[in-house]
């Protein structure tokens, strides 16, 4: 299955819940997800890919759907 992510999606979503960008990459690492600050900027900016697990657990993280973060 193919997903569209925006990362500006998970940007807005991650502000509203006022996470900082290296708060969710320590969240993520504690989850064997090796993230860091700078990982997470690259991906709101597009320029990074993001992996199916990865994106799975930042949902989880965030506690959204993945439909919230994805346009399926």
């Amino acid at each position: 299955m193919l997903v569209k992510f925006d990362g500006t999606k998970l940007h807005e979503i991650r502000q509203k819940q006022d996470i900082s960008q290296a708060e969710l990459a320590a969240r993520l690492q504690v989850c064997g997800i090796d993230l860091d600050q700078k990982a997470i900027s690259r991906i709101e900016c597009k320029k990074r890919f993001i992996a199916d697990f990865e994106l799975r657990e930042i949902a989880r993280i965030l506690q959204i759907s993945l439909d919230e973060l994805a346009e399926r």
